[in-house]
């Protein structure tokens, strides 16, 4: 599949001149090692920036016009093959505009990116909680030859960046993961129990402190809702749960930064990449732009 030219997230026109002058940063990582499945995240920061391109400026439920929200879309760093020397250079991005008191939205690139993320997050932010919205817990100590890579995320969050978390969304997991969610008392919100009522989504929240980081894989949507993405496990959530989850955390919580990872385009179809990329601007507009409407 050919990969699209980087244009900036909703097109160039309305792009604000840097971080400094930016309500947030749309920070692409185009990185992908040793995945377990299907390939192609690498590439899915480009498909999610071109499929913006083609969205309605005009939000539906807010009715008012979110481009009018101050973004900044820093260009895609050349990355290292290499987990450890690519999470630094992850985390010096991720510096530099966490550091001017700015948030950022990154996208992947697969879920490896957030580690070097968070490791950064958790440093200016240690009282904040990670909201991981996926299929799998990614608790495995290590996965394919490395600690760091993106079945560990969760497993380096608890022991080695030290940041709380909550999981929503799980279907997916080893024998050895479950031991270990027994053993630390985890309680992550498996997809078979989530209520179609919502009622679990307050739940969350009196879970979660002020400050949540979100990190968002795509495969934690049912594979009818974005087919596109390495590990599509049947039975996870809708387009509109997840949207409904995403305006909760905007009314009750305070988002600090947040990540979109894992998307994995494919020839044929825009479907993945599109709601991608509606996700992404409603974290944009319902978490960083109140102000606007």
């Amino acid at each position: 599949m050919i990969t699209p030219a980087f244009v900036p997230f909703g097109g160039a026109n309305f792009q604000a001149k840097g971080v400094d002058e930016a309500a947030v940063t749309v920070l692409p990582l185009p990185y992908e090692c040793a995945p377990s499945y299907g390939i192609g995240s690498a590439t899915g920061p480009y498909h999610i920036l071109d499929a913006s391109t083609q969205m309605e400026a005009f939000d539906e439920e807010l009715c008012c016009d979110w481009t009018r929200l101050p973004i900044f879309t820093a260009r895609p760093p050349l990355l290292a093959r290499t987990p450890e020397k690519a999470l630094a250079q992850i985390q010096a991005a991720a510096a530099a505009i966490l550091n001017k008191n700015k948030p950022f939205l990154a996208l992947g690139g697969d879920h490896a990116v957030s580690i070097g993320l968070l490791r950064e997050v958790a440093r200016l932010h240690p009282d904040a909680a990670v909201l991981q919205i996926d299929a799998h817990l990614d608790l495995r100590h290590t996965w394919n030859g490395s600690t760091l890579n993106h079945a560990c995320v969760m497993r380096r969050v608890a022991d080695d960046i030290g940041l709380e978390f909550a999981q929503v969304g799980i279907r997916s997991f080893s024998a050895g993961e479950w031991e270990l969610v027994k053993q630390r008392g985890y309680r992550p919100f498996m997809a078979h129990e989530m209520d179609e009522k919502g009622l679990w989504m307050q739940e969350l929240m009196d879970r979660l402190p002020e400050k949540v980081y979100l990190t968002l894989d795509l495969d934690g949507l049912d594979p009818c809702q974005i087919p596109g993405t390495g590990t599509p496990e049947p039975g996870g959530l809708t387009y509109r749960q997840t949207l409904d989850l995403i305006k909760l955390v905007a009314k009750q919580k305070t988002l600090v930064s947040a990540d979109v990872v894992e998307l994995a385009a494919f020839a044929g179809s825009q479907v993945s990449q599109y709601t991608a990329a509606r996700l992404c601007q409603k974290i944009l507009l319902y978490c960083f732009g109140k102000h606007i409407c």
